[in-house]
């Protein structure tokens, strides 16, 4: 090549990336970028002419090469196959525009072909310039990260719509019997003894009975209120049939009919249970007046007054029934995951405090200064639709001599609150962390001393207990005595770095599930193959690293969330940095909430394991994201406890 055709080319080179700059300088992010960067990006990037009608990338090429801008000309993206990928199947790109963003960041197969649909020019990027350039830039990595943000939006969308739909089929009075009250209902034989029909409805804990015939054909129902009148006014001998006791003729509703003709005849009848039947007439379940309540929208308000005025167990029960109704309405609605769980721990500790004063009616504590505490998950704000109990007591005595006769009074208290917490919904921890058991009624000495021995002495026990009993926080009673043990706390772990190096240890123990060839690791979980458990390899991970940080620095507060925002101050961690971790979170404690409600039994505690292959390919791309956020909060815990 003579020197005049090394001028021309070179010439040429510099006009190319001259005009590449004053393109790039009209779009986003690069009107942003420095002069480096861009000037970067001219450099490696490569026109591309793609003729009308050519396939540019997609699924069949692998993991993709180039990360794609749109100089002119016009991309459609259409998604492969029959899974949703996004809230379009098709989408048009023009100048200006890039793709496939998410594709080239995780080093994966397109999600969607994307085709010229006429000539276009295209800027080629190689991957490995483009990670460099995410890495060299914050503008660009911005533009990058908002664009994971951007998808998270989507699949709250999705989230709402698939809830709405199901709200707006739940939640009308056109909706048919057939899938409304319980489907179990519990039912004896007319010649049933009155003593054992009374002992099954309290087994089962309910208001009414059913009485039926082998043929399962309805004959009667038994209630709480025939209970006063017909047995004990009437004086009754409790070896007498239950048909002598029971409401002959009950009202009865085939399943085909709705909730509004349910409503009607309760209106009309003076009645509070319909049974419903099929064709045969034979009992197929039972609908109640506050089954007919529950499809309305339950309003806070209301279950605020319910709660607060209960006069007993049976209330509260059916207040616990209308909290997580309201929580599924706020799904519904698009409520994000940190707002939702903080307000259903909100209710689920007015609901605590409730069951505590009702029982204070039957336990004398004046002039004694104490407190309930709630730990773990209602000690953090994050309760989600499964949740066990978690609580204890701290209280004063200054007489020595007393503390052990005191401890056996909270003792008996605190069984009374604990089954009746049960009875709400919220069963027995089966680690035996509630307030009944001594080890966890302690004196505000002994519960320093406590903290105290842990923090001294990380054994792998000490570091469990720290998980749990350092997320606290005081729901009714003398708050000031779990104030202490706040600072108490604090002031020791401040003193004591082998003590959160300990504990940053332990929490490395658990890894996100992401694989090096599959997207997701699904067999650590050996009774439950194919699924991941989402607290144990997801949000455990964000709240252990939150705990170790808002210990390190002082941080008051137990929510997850806030704990990682007010620690990120103090450790000078980028707002954007700490945003793409919170929204990780965020989108992981949807998706328990989703499955949750939508998996779980009504009555039940649903799980946390879900199978990645029936999410949709949005909600996989962005758990395999969220996972990414939490190995890159462990990664930054390792470097900064220097844990190998």
């Amino acid at each position: 090549m003579n020197p005049l055709e090394t001028s021309l080319r070179q010439e040429g080179r510099r006009r190319v990336a001259g005009n590449t700059l004053a393109f790039l300088k009209n779009h986003a992010p690069f009107d942003k970028m420095g002069a480096e960067a861009l000037q970067v990006f001219a450099d490696k990037a490569q026109l591309a002419f793609h003729p009308a009608g050519s396939e540019i990338v997609g699924p069949a090429a692998g993991n993709v090469r180039f990360f794609y801008l749109i100089e002119s000309g016009k991309v459609q993206a259409r998604q492969a196959g029959e899974v949703t990928v996004t809230e379009y199947s098709i989408l048009s790109l023009g100048a200006g525009e890039s793709f496939p963003i998410g594709a080239v960041t995780a080093g994966r197969p397109s999600t969607n072909t994307y085709t010229a649909v006429e000539d276009t020019f295209c800027y080629q990027l190689p991957a490995e310039d483009f990670l460099r350039l995410m890495a060299s830039s914050p503008e660009f990595n911005l533009f990058c990260t908002q664009y994971i943000a951007s998808l998270l939006d989507q699949s709250r969308r999705q989230l709402q719509l698939q809830f709405a739909q199901r709200a707006s089929e739940q939640q009308t009075l056109n909706s048919p019997l057939a899938g409304i009250g319980s489907r179990s209902p519990v039912s004896v034989a007319p010649e049933t003894p009155l003593r054992a029909a009374l002992e099954k409805m309290s087994q089962a804990g309910v208001g009414s009975l059913v009485i039926a015939g082998e043929d399962r054909q309805p004959v009667g129902v038994f209630t709480r209120s025939d209970l006063l009148d017909r047995v004990v006014l009437a004086d009754l001998p409790h070896d007498v049939p239950i048909s002598q006791a029971m409401s002959a003729n009950p009202f009865k509703l085939e399943e085909h009919a709705t909730a509004y003709d349910a409503m009607l005849a309760m209106a009309t009848h003076g009645i509070r249970h319909v049974l419903v039947t099929d064709a045969e007439g034979k009992l197929t379940g039972v609908v109640s007046e506050r089954d007919l309540f529950a499809l309305q929208r339950v309003g806070l308000r209301q279950i605020r007054q319910s709660i607060e005025g209960a006069h007993n167990v049976e209330a509260l029960q059916h207040a616990a029934a209308d909290v997580r109704q309201l929580a599924f309405n706020m799904l519904a609605q698009g409520v994000g995951a940190e707002q939702l769980t903080q307000f259903i721990s909100a209710l689920n500790d007015a609901l605590t405090r409730r069951v505590i004063q009702l029982n204070l009616d039957k336990h004398n504590f004046e002039g004694i200064d104490w407190a309930w505490l709630a730990f773990g998950s209602e000690g953090r704000d994050e309760q989600t639709f499964s949740t066990d109990q978690d609580n204890g007591i701290v209280f004063a005595c200054p007489d020595t001599d007393a503390v052990d006769a005191l401890r056996q009074r909270f003792l008996a208290y605190a069984l009374d609150v604990n089954k009746d917490l049960d009875r709400c919904g919220f069963p027995l921890c089966k680690g035996n962390i509630m307030a009944s058991n001594p080890q966890w009624c302690l004196t505000l000495d002994e519960w320093r001393d406590q903290f105290s021995n842990w923090i001294r002495v990380p054994q792998p026990e000490a570091l469990l207990n720290a998980t749990i009993f350092f997320d606290f926080r005081p729901l009714f009673g003398k708050i000031e005595l779990a104030e202490s043990m706040r600072r108490h706390l604090l002031a020791q772990t401040s003193s004591n770095p082998m003590f959160l190096r300990a504990m940053a240890h332990n929490a490395l123990d658990v890894e996100p599930p992401l694989g090096k060839i599959r997207d997701f690791l699904t067999d650590l979980e050996p009774d439950q193959p194919g699924k991941i458990d989402l607290k144990k390899y997801g949000s455990r991970i964000f709240v252990d690293v939150a705990r170790i940080y808002a210990l390190a620095t002082g941080v008051h507060n137990t929510n997850s969330v806030q704990r990682l925002r007010l620690a990120s101050k103090r450790l000078s961690i980028r707002d954007e940095e700490i945003n793409a971790i919170l929204e990780g979170l965020d989108f992981i404690q949807l998706l328990r909430l989703q499955h949750q409600y939508l998996e779980g039994e009504p009555g039940t505690q649903g799980d946390n394991l879900i199978n990645p292959d029936t999410l949709n390919e949005l909600d996989r791309r962005i758990l395999k994201e969220s996972f990414r956020q939490a190995r890159k909060l462990q990664t930054r815990l390792k470097l900064d406890y220097q844990v190998n």
